[in-house]
């Protein structure tokens, strides 16, 4: 599955190498970020972000008709503390121009991708975006490594994702801003929270953890706290009306 995804963003790369040569890349954003670091400590632990996910390769379309302007109120309304954002378009129907359309509900955003380039991370910084994924294995540690870095040049934070113990000893070589541990097996498209508890044993003091997929009832949420995790990224369930954000953050009581 990742190796599909590795594939679809070859296009996205060529044409960022062509505007580099072409000295057409985009500035970065000189207006202040949102610290998203800084929002999931104050809204942890059990710090939700609320994820715009209009389709995805396991549930094909979820919602086209949501617009992100009115995604990002209601989130904000319902207390999330961040926006996860999906950018990818050919399996996931994003757009980096959701990051600008969101920006006015004032949460920090997510970039969620299948970030490979450096450049990738240039044109990131010219969003509004607080912080941007990096898959662990999609990368070797020496690219993850300048990604992470270029990254923190741009004031960008680092979410790092894994989905098992090697993913993870890459990522904890680089000490990277944020941990997120992905329930999701790739190959079954099934998931599994179990995965959460069994990798948070190797979480380090004061480190920043965030469990992802399969999280859908304020149970789960509270399961995932219980485990050891300050935050939660929701999306599937939300985008498809199978959960309530304001019941997972507690304003719905």
């Amino acid at each position: 599955m990742l190796e599909k995804f590795r594939a679809a963003k070859a296009s996205e790369i060529e044409r960022l190498l062509a505007m580099e040569k072409a000295g057409t890349l985009p500035l970065p954003l000189e207006d202040e970020r949102p610290d998203f670091i800084r929002a999931l400590w104050d809204n942890g632990p059990g710090a939700i972000i609320a994820e715009y996910k209009r389709a995805s390769p396991s549930k094909g379309d979820i919602d086209l008709a949501a617009s992100p302007e009115d995604v990002a109120a209601q989130y904000k309304a319902a207390g999330a503390a961040a926006i996860s954002v999906l950018t990818e378009e050919a399996y996931f129907k994003g757009s980096l121009s959701f990051l600008t359309r969101m920006q006015g509900a004032g949460l920090p955003l997510l970039r969620k991708d299948f970030i490979l380039h450096p450049l990738q991370v240039v044109e990131t910084a010219a969003t509004p975006a607080s912080a941007l994924l990096l898959i662990a294995r999609m990368v070797s540690e020496e690219e993850l490594e300048e990604l992470i870095a270029l990254s923190q040049v741009f004031g960008l934070t680092t979410v790092v994702e894994v989905f098992d113990e090697d993913d993870l000893e890459k990522a904890q070589e680089l000490s990277p801003d944020i941990i997120q541990v992905n329930n999701r097996d790739l190959d079954k498209l099934t998931t599994d929270l179990a995965v959460s508890e069994r990798l948070i044993e190797f979480k380090r003091e004061d480190q920043l953890w965030i469990s992802a997929s399969g999280i859908a009832t304020p149970q789960d949420v509270q399961r995932m706290v219980h485990a050891g995790y300050d935050a939660l990224l929701v999306g599937t369930s939300l985008m498809s009306g199978a959960a309530s954000l304001a019941e997972l953050t507690g304003k719905g009581k």
